[in-house]
């Protein structure tokens, strides 16, 4: 197959963004447990998207959802309550880790819905990111893609506690 310099060049640069260079630190492994997995979804994941061809402006819009919408499935199959943490997003796809920084505050939240559907919105915040940035409004925020994760019904929800601490080698009660 022979392709033009200039159809070369642009499947270069989509082929360079679907992987991240190897200046990108790894995250931790305790951000990936807070974001309910570790490892990329199969394609055959539902609400997995093999589209890569978003583009992630460094600054943007984001308003905050919630109350409304608790006990509702989102578009990526996680259901929907006051302790998800993540976002909306139109285009990048479902497991998508985005460290989301708002006046001096950042978290790494998984892209779990579609939307803003607000015509001047980039980003739609869960409450529990919201009131984790301490967003209460229509914000501008920073945003940077860092990574992906698997699309599970747990995605969001805080990592659950250990059901007992051993202390001494005995079991604390």
């Amino acid at each position: 197959m022979h392709l033009r310099p200039k159809t070369a060049l642009v499947v270069l640069a989509l082929a360079a963004g679907l992987t991240l260079p190897a200046s990108v630190p790894a995250l931790p492994a305790a951000a990936l447990a807070s974001t309910g997995g570790a490892s990329a979804p199969a394609p055959s994941a539902p609400g997995h998207s093999t589209a890569s061809s978003a583009t992630v402006r460094p600054t943007g819009i984001a308003t905050w959802f919630g109350p409304g919408f608790y006990g509702h499935k989102t578009a990526c199959g996680q259901t929907l309550t006051p302790a998800v943490v993540g976002v909306a997003n139109r285009t990048l796809p479902c497991g998508t880790l985005v460290a989301v920084a708002y006046r001096g505050r950042t978290v790494t939240v998984p892209v779990l819905d579609r939307g803003p559907y607000a015509h001047h919105a980039d980003w739609d915040l869960t409450a529990g990111a919201a009131r984790a940035l301490g967003v209460t409004e229509t914000v501008r925020i920073r945003t940077h893609v860092v990574g992906r994760t698997a699309n599970v019904p747990t995605l969001g929800l805080p990592a659950a506690p250990p059901e007992e601490e051993l202390a001494g080698g005995a079991a604390a009660a």
